[in-house]
């Protein structure tokens, strides 16, 4: 008999359709945010602005820093159908193996001989998602605009695929011009790259090119909004985690212990490592902005020691979890069944959670990566 903290069906909800929020707010800061309730704060239901008046001097925020690219790219096969490639990772387009995702579950399987490039052309690797009519085959080629093309020359698991990528210039720029953000699955629009997303689905503060998602409980962040809480005497600190593909993976086992956690490229850098052991020295609580934040913060003390970091994280944190940096975790409104949802139940425990979740219902919260907020405090 599987104890009910680690079966799936414990961490089920009924979310209406038009709960499942389309399009951000007019303002970053004027999304909603429910205050959890701890031992000194009743349960609370405001705006994300007053989190101003929620931090205290001397406390410390970490954010992620990752930038979300274009990674959804339309063009067509060589029979002339039409095929999308969704890149999985930011191709590498240096020599750094940190760049490559790790042997495993995540790793670019298999081995063939590249063709040799142009003159003044450049290749590079990258596991992708394929989306045609009829799926292409090894061998086959796909094209976009701006001269960017793609050799398949591996076809995987799930849809998805080897291909060599081949461009002229800059890669960024050459994606920026041809690709689209993709926007999670669960929104539904005409057009999946519109009403400001490149803007909208970006935080205020991104930096390092590498996710596929937005770190979304930092979209409610705007300049005036970081500027009131700094000028409480409170500091913000960074941390890099490249959001993937695998934060929107379904979990498929009865017994959440068995689900195998995707990989995500972690960087604490020592100027944030330093900056959380003065504030803790100084009785400052330690915030994360999203669950990518916490989860790279409790990665680099693994050990059980903060330390600065650059690897790549596969920690999986489910109820019985111990957080060793963490005191406060603001962040949105997850799937049922998610591995998000088994984390904010680890941090806040089970029954919160679920009061929380209701609650968000019950007021008409919106949910999910453009949707609403909360503030957690650990249990």
């Amino acid at each position: 008999m599987i104890d009910p903290i680690y079966q799936l069906s414990s961490y089920d909800y009924h979310l209406p359709e038009s709960q499942i929020a389309q399009e951000p707010t007019t303002r970053r800061d004027g999304s909603r945010l429910l205050v959890a309730p701890n031992d000194t704060v009743p349960i609370d239901d405001c705006h994300f602005s007053a989190l101003a008046d929620l931090i205290k001097p001397g406390d410390i925020l970490v954010v992620n820093d990752t930038r979300v690219f274009p990674a959804r790219i339309l063009g067509k096969k060589e029979t002339g159908g039409h095929v999308e490639l969704l890149l999985l990772h930011y191709p590498d387009t240096t020599s750094d193996p940190c760049n490559t995702p790790p042997a495993g579950s995540d790793h670019l399987a298999g081995h063939h001989d590249a063709p040799p490039p142009q003159s003044s052309e450049r290749q590079t690797e990258v596991r992708g998602l394929i989306k045609s009519s009829k799926r292409p085959k090894p061998g086959g080629r796909l094209f976009f605009a701006h001269g960017l093309c793609a050799e398949i020359l591996e076809l995987l698991d799930n849809g998805e695929a080897r291909v060599l990528l081949r461009w002229q210039g800059n890669l960024e720029d050459v994606l920026n011009k041809c690709g689209m953000l993709p926007l999670p699955p669960y929104i539904h629009r005409s057009s999946q790259d519109e009403h400001n997303d490149r803007q909208r689905y970006q935080t205020i503060y991104a930096k390092e090119t590498g996710a596929i998602a937005a770190p979304t409980a930092g979209l409610h962040f705007s300049d005036e909004l970081i500027r009131q809480i700094k000028g409480k005497g409170c500091t913000f600190a960074s941390v890099t985690l490249h959001v993937g593909y695998g934060t929107f993976a379904p979990v498929r086992v009865a017994d959440i212990r068995d689900h195998v956690i995707h990989a995500e490229h972690v960087t604490v850098p020592k100027s944030t490592v330093d900056a959380i052991h003065a504030a803790k020295a100084a009785g400052g609580k330690i915030w994360a902005v999203g669950t990518t934040s916490a989860r790279a913060l409790e990665f680099a003390a693994a050990s059980g020691e903060l330390h600065a970091v650059s690897d790549w994280c596969r920690l999986y944190i489910y109820p019985g979890y111990q957080f060793k940096i963490v005191d406060n975790l603001i962040t949105n409104f997850h799937l049922p069944k998610s591995s998000l949802l088994f984390m904010v139940s680890a941090f806040a425990g089970i029954p919160l959670i679920q009061k929380v979740y209701q609650q968000a219902l019950d007021l008409g919260y919106r949910f999910y990566s453009y949707g609403d907020a909360m503030l957690l405090y650990r249990k």
